[in-house]
């Protein structure tokens, strides 16, 4: 076997190995990139537009405030019309959809944005 041909496998072969093992958030970020199936996904804002909360449909989320976009992500379950969230910063929240157009957060009112 010609040795460049030895360098180029073994280049490719540890290029496939991940650096360090996979973390749990890893995994389960992983795990979340199935496609959620709720009559909520989308953005919500709040009245003044402040606020921007997009659920994504892979049960993700992610949070803009003011003009800082991106403020906040993490992930996110729905079980009938209530939401938890689980920040990637470590901090849990919930909420509770109270119409179809219209979640209660935190202490604000989200509507959707259609």
């Amino acid at each position: 076997m010609r040795f460049d041909l030895v360098v180029f496998s073994v280049a490719v072969a540890l290029a496939t190995v991940p650096s360090q093992p996979l973390r749990a958030e890893e995994t389960m970020s992983q795990a979340a990139t199935t496609q959620h199936t709720h009559p909520y996904v989308g953005m919500w804002v709040t009245e003044d537009g402040r606020i921007r909360h997009e659920l994504l449909p892979n049960g993700r989320y992610d949070e803009a405030r003011g003009t800082r976009e991106s403020a906040y992500q993490g992930r996110y379950e729905v079980t009938g019309s209530h939401i938890e969230y689980w920040d990637d910063t470590g901090f849990t929240a919930d909420g509770d959809f109270v119409s179809e157009d219209v979640l209660h957060h935190g202490g604000m009112v989200f509507y959707r944005r259609k």
